[in-house]
């Protein structure tokens, strides 16, 4: 994960001309692995895992229906919508669908989910306008990052929560990766055990401009911040958007029935957060360095 947004962020510096390009060649390259099978398992208590083999999306049921964690590229709706069926759900069942960040790889199936089962989409607010207009902030004219618009239902505000039936998930804003990213938090059982899970938003700097013409004011500050509430949380299962950020085909494999659950690991986000600002410091440094003028 931290090589990918390794090379995402050395794209981050311009936005036009041959820049553009270089979004599509690169996001050619990772399509594979963002849109390839993964079978869809229960990951821990009334959480499962329905995405890809490359980017996370999660299915969490209640005693009134489905909450929908976010999606993938728009192609693989039918991927999601399949796998959720896999596990003896039904998609007319996702009465509220949540999002972490308004990127394409994990919006590309609102439109559609939405308008097939009229749940409600839930997002952070100063996401809003990225999800109705389909587009990656700062870049609003670059297709290469466009997904399907998708009216938002409500807004969630640091605190906010929102519940269905016998599961509360607690809103927590992360802003950096995009302005309204949002980390969501919810207690599920592991057996006869209460375990604290975290879907984290992400932290990568990605296609963000820290510098010169950031990708949105305040965006440096932003991830401070996020990094420092992250850092803060008490923490069991450490989720994320994609599959790397918390080693998911590994501790897939590990899982056995009767042993304990490999996902429950206490203190992982701490160290995985201290991880994200030590990159986001050399990457900080990178992009100041390269707005200098040649000597």
């Amino acid at each position: 994960m931290r090589r990918l947004a390794a090379a995402l962020c050395a794209l981050a510096l311009f936005a036009t001309g041959a820049q553009a390009q270089t979004i599509k060649d690169f996001l050619g390259a990772v399509m594979q692995k963002w849109t390839a099978p993964f079978e869809p398992f229960q990951l821990i208590g009334n959480i499962y895992y329905v995405g890809t083999e490359g980017i996370a999306v999660y299915v969490i049921r209640t005693s009134q229906g489905l909450i929908l964690m976010d999606t993938a590229m728009p192609q693989s709706t039918g991927m999601i919508k399949d796998n959720i069926a896999k596990l003896g759900f039904k998609v007319a069942d996702i009465k509220v669908i949540l999002n972490t960040h308004a990127h394409l790889d994990h919006t590309g199936g609102f439109a559609e989910i939405k308008k097939e089962t009229g749940a409600q989409l839930v997002a952070g607010e100063r996401d809003k306008p990225l999800l109705e207009g389909g587009y990656y902030p700062g870049d609003e004219k670059n297709e290469a990052l466009a997904f399907p618009p998708v009216k938002v239902d409500r807004v969630v505000k640091e605190g906010d929560k929102i519940t269905l039936g016998d599961t509360t998930l607690t809103a927590h804003a992360t802003p950096g990766h995009s302005p309204g990213c949002t980390s969501w938090q919810m207690t599920a059982k592991d057996g006869k055990e209460d375990r604290e899970v975290l879907f984290f938003c992400s932290g990568t700097v990605a296609l963000n401009r820290l510098v010169g013409r950031p990708t949105y004011p305040g965006i440096v500050d932003d991830y401070r911040a996020s990094f420092a509430k992250a850092k803060a949380m008490k923490i069991d299962v450490l989720l994320g958007p994609h599959p790397e950020v918390y080693g998911m085909q590994a501790k897939r494999a590990q899982m056995k029935e009767g042993a304990p659950n490999p996902f429950v690991r206490p203190g992982e986000l701490a160290t995985y957060v201290t991880g994200l600002s030590e990159d986001f410091d050399k990457q900080l440094a990178k992009q100041t360095a390269a707005l200098q003028p040649a000597k």
